[in-house]
Parts: C-alpha cells; sequence; structure tokens
C-alpha cells in the first residue's frame, strides 16, 4: 500500500472519476481517503475512495496539506489553482494512461 498524505495528488483508476487528477484532503484510515478537484468533486462534498483504487503521484501541495492540518478552511478555487500549477506533461500522460 502507497504511504498518502494530505495535499497529495492521486488519479483514481475506476468509477467515473478514472484518470481526473485529485488532491487527497482527508485521511479516513489505512484504507480509505476523500478526494476533490474543485470542479466535479467539491470540497464540500469530496469523493470517498479506496486507496487501492487510487494512482498515487509524487507531488503534494505543501500550501494544501499546511492548510488542512492547521483545519482551516480550503476553497474549490484553491484547488483548481493548485491542481493547474502542479500538473505537468508527466501527470497528464499518466492520467490519460489510466
Amino acid at each position: 500500500m502507497p504511504e498518502i498524505a494530505l495535499g497529495q495528488l492521486v488519479i483514481p483508476r475506476a468509477g467515473r472519476d478514472k484518470g481526473r487528477v485529485m488532491i487527497v484532503v482527508r485521511i479516513i484510515d489505512s484504507d480509505y481517503v476523500y478526494i476533490a478537484d474543485g470542479d466535479l468533486r467539491k470540497v464540500e462534498k469530496p469523493k470517498k475512495k479506496k486507496i487501492k483504487h487510487l494512482k498515487v503521484l509524487n507531488k503534494i501541495s505543501k500550501d494544501i496539506a499546511l492548510k488542512l492540518a492547521k483545519k482551516r478552511k480550503l476553497s474549490n478555487k484553491e484547488i483548481k489553482l493548485t491542481l493547474e500549477k502542479l500538473i505537468d506533461d508527466n501527470v497528464k500522460k499518466t492520467s490519460n494512461q489510466i
């Protein structure tokens, strides 16, 4: 099982969100997390996913992780902007292959 952290970029491997790059907004336990992308999956209603159904990327948004750790409110706009900033050609290529 891959190690996962708040603010980490992930790509769902199954379901209707398959192939979309998202951010971990809450860790439930060693099997489940909540993910959001600020667009289809809003912060107010994130998607609960099994970690084994996620491709965990080696990118973490330190700003979002810090904000979530301090229990501060996170906006959908912040998530969208962060994803735009962190998604590069390698991430796009990975998401298209899933």
